[in-house]
């Protein structure tokens, strides 16, 4: 494997963030995403950039993905079919349908090609700080093969098994964190009808035992209203859609995740959708109007 150069298909927020740590570590980054701007940033950055996803695959050993769902992933691992070359390593981090991640594996594995899941716990602040935790799923050896390229983004990572299993506990992973925001959400709406100052709520609540790391990443941005993007709520809907199918294939009862869907999806419909996923908010404070009027 060259150890200096890396591909990355996919520069939004998450990649854009992924490319800054590489770039930090002294890699090479060569990437293409379908956003002009993106590749503007990309440019501006530090990095390579190439004119398709297709001469991305025919220049790295190694290809980071970081794409928006598990669905456009399939698409593309087709359309670069005959891009690929045996050895190669794909890296992804889209959080997407357990499933389609295997048929993913089971596509490129037919072309020689390694595959392992690579999940991001945690927002694009976290990992441009260092600070998130990568879940795997794939061989060891491919594992150990790439331990440079994962040391480079944060030193936390957690093998799980093989292909399915990363993207399975991805879902896990957001159920608890997404019902962190939502439940936080809820108690600083509660208070604030209670006639209780959001900004003091929230400085004694993390002093106390129900504190969470949600309270020091989404707290200030709650009471302040300030969703300038970390993660976008409407990723997260699709995650939590994610989560109730995958329950629904294996008989688990989810009943907190489809209420917390069908607030994302009032939130989303109240035009946050595009905004940090702490504007879940929002969908409080707009049925506490509504039945205040």
């Amino acid at each position: 494997m060259n150890t200096n150069s890396v591909g990355l298909i996919g520069v939004g927020l998450l990649g854009s963030a992924l490319t800054n740590r590489l770039i930090d570590s002294g890699l090479r980054v060569h990437g293409f995403d379908s956003s002009e701007e993106q590749l503007k940033a990309l440019n501006q950055s530090g990095g390579i950039v190439c004119a398709s996803a297709a001469e991305v695959a025919q220049n790295c050993n190694v290809l980071i993905l970081s794409l928006p769902t598990s669905d456009v992933v399939l698409s593309l691992v087709r359309q670069l079919r005959t891009d690929f070359q045996p050895s190669q390593i794909v890296v992804d981090t889209t959080t997407g349908d357990p499933q389609q991640m295997v048929a993913v594996g089971q596509s490129l594995a037919e072309l020689g090609v390694s595959y392992l899941e690579a999940t991001v716990a945690g927002s694009s602040a976290q990992v441009t700080a260092g600070e998130v935790a990568l879940l795997l799923g794939g061989d060891a050896e491919v594992v150990e093969s790439v331990k440079p390229l994962l040391s480079a983004i944060t030193s936390k990572h957690f093998h799980l098994g093989p292909v399915g299993t990363a993207s399975r506990f991805k879902l896990v992973h957001n159920l608890v964190l997404g019902l962190h925001r939502a439940v936080l959400a809820e108690g600083l709406v509660f208070a604030e009808s209670l006639g209780f100052d959001s900004d003091e709520t929230l400085e004694v609540l993390k002093q106390t035992p129900a504190a969470s790391g949600v309270m020091e990443t989404k707290g200030t941005r709650m009471v302040e209203a300030d969703y300038a993007l970390q993660a976008r709520l409407s990723q997260h809907l699709k995650d939590v859609r994610l989560i109730i199918a995958e329950a629904e294939r294996g008989g688990a009862h989810t009943p907190l995740s489809r209420i917390h869907k069908t607030l994302l999806e009032q939130a989303e419909s109240l035009g946050f959708g595009d905004a940090d996923n702490s504007a879940v908010i929002e969908a409080y404070r707009h049925a506490n109007e509504k039945e205040d009027s």
